[in-house]
């Protein structure tokens, strides 16, 4: 399926003739002629990608016309960021509060539907977030961010109005798990990928800032929720939700402003991506991260009531301690990520992860799943939130980062489908035994450090080197 738009687009850089066929010029055109040789050979590493991988094997082909002035600061590009940061609030942070949700319907709406079954509904909303962006990457390069942004801002709240008026499953599903899925679908990968075209060289904290609106909205939402719903009930504590999303929408939408735009012949997809084997092995790798990293924050809160006779209020409470640690992992490794490279940072860090979530076997009191949390918490944030950075650092051509984002990230969207809904399979509701479901988690996030270390070793080799 192929886009079309016709529009006026600027030119690579390039000498506007060939110096080696001049005859009998003065001093001073050759002067010039090396001055813009040299502001070429200076600005290389934006047209070129010095530092990016670019494989021999694809077909050469101009690329678009990239970004030479990426303003990398300034109150226009943090601007964005903080626009981006609520966009991903009112997204990721929905769906990351589905905890609360799933605890209220076992005991209350849903009280006869198994936990799996109900699991489904934060999976479809979770897998039309990240899949969404197969078709909001494309429709993003090509200059419709305000377009997309408004359109799932008003699907969001459109979706939690409908869900305070559900009462039977089927309803919960299409409401929360549908119609608000295909509103963070249209928000994350252009609030993300819109980061890409004002920092290049701050670009991983950037990104990690926005995102850390995903751990953070984990933490508020579900708050909001617990706190209203014994008091207004389901229907208003939900309304409310809408409306706390509408009015941080507003403010995104008054202060983002998008910079490149590539209104030319495009597809939706970018087969010839899948040639370079870093962008590969990376998706593979993002695939399996969100395939298996949530599975503490969506059974967390059945596991410590199952295990440490706490109430469904302090199981709650613990588990928001697994998301405020969380926000501060989605911040801190991008500082770093800067500097190494994301690939550098999120290799080691998957290993971690995989290692913490094994530890979460032995685990069988409030004191210990909380350490847990803080260790896992730190970890899987910044697994999570430096996905975007390493896109854009594997990305060449600046005027494709939304597609390829989009690419990845719905590939992503098939591992949550099937993941936490696996994992919950695993859980034995009659002995509360979460063994299975534990192993699971390790072994899935184990499984992605590997393809991640892939994916370094392809760019870079095992050389020491930015990556």
């Amino acid at each position: 399926m192929e886009i079309y738009e016709s529009s006026r687009r600027p030119h690579p850089v390039f000498l506007p003739f060939n110096t080696s066929r001049i005859s009998m010029a003065t001093s001073s055109d050759l002067s010039r002629v090396s001055t813009m040789q040299a502001e070429v050979s200076e600005k290389k590493d934006y047209v070129v990608g010095k530092e990016d991988y670019l494989d021999s094997s694809l077909p050469s082909r101009a690329p678009s016309p990239p970004l030479l002035d990426v303003p990398d600061g300034g109150l226009t590009a943090w601007l964005q960021v903080s626009g981006s940061f609520f966009l991903i609030f009112n997204s990721w942070g929905i769906f990351n509060s589905f905890g609360a949700f799933q605890a209220f319907y076992q005991e209350n709406m849903l009280q006869d539907t198994p936990a799996s079954t109900i699991s489904w509904i934060g999976s479809l909303e979770g897998a039309l977030l990240l899949m969404g962006g197969i078709f909001t990457g494309p429709i993003f390069d090509l200059g419709y961010f305000r377009t997309l942004a408004t359109f799932g801002s008003l699907t969001i709240v459109f979706g939690m109005m409908m869900l305070s008026l559900s009462t039977r499953y089927y309803q919960i599903i299409l409401s929360q798990g549908l119609v608000v899925g295909i509103g963070c679908g249209c928000l994350f990968v252009p609030s993300v990928a819109i980061i890409s075209t004002y920092f290049h060289r701050r670009r991983s904290l950037a990104s990690g800032i926005a995102m850390s609106a995903s751990a953070l909205g984990g933490v508020v939402y579900p708050a909001v929720f617990r706190q209203l719903q014994p008091q207004l009930g389901f229907a208003w504590a939900t309304r409310i939700i809408g409306f706390i999303a509408l009015g941080l929408s507003l403010f995104s939408l008054s202060v983002m402003k998008q910079r490149q735009t590539t209104r030319t012949k495009r597809a939706f997809l970018e087969p010839g991506a899948f040639r370079e084997t870093p962008y590969t092995m990376f998706c593979i790798a993002n695939a399996l991260t969100f395939m298996g990293a949530y599975v503490p924050f969506f059974y967390g809160t059945a596991f410590v009531e199952a295990h440490t006779g706490a109430s469904r209020s302090l199981a709650t409470y613990v588990v928001a301690i697994l998301n405020a640690a969380s926000t501060v992992g989605r911040i801190v490794p991008n500082f770093f990520a800067d500097v190494c490279g994301p690939l550098n940072v999120l290799t080691p860090t998957a290993f971690a992860t995989a290692v913490v979530a094994f530890c979460w076997i032995p685990v069988h009191d409030v004191g210990g799943f909380a350490t847990f949390g803080v260790l896992y918490g730190l970890l899987s944030g910044a697994l999570i939130a430096l996905g975007p950075g390493a896109i854009g650092s594997l990305t060449v051509d600046v005027g494709r980062v939304g597609t390829r984002m989009g690419m990845s990230f719905a590939i992503a969207g098939l591992g949550l489908l099937v993941g936490t809904p696996s994992a919950g399979a695993l859980v034995d509701l009659e002995t509360g035994s979460f063994v299975k479901a534990q192993i699971f988690n390790g072994v899935v996030v184990l499984t992605c450090a590997f393809f991640m270390l892939a994916a370094r070793v392809s760019k870079v080799g095992w050389d020491v080197a930015k990556a």
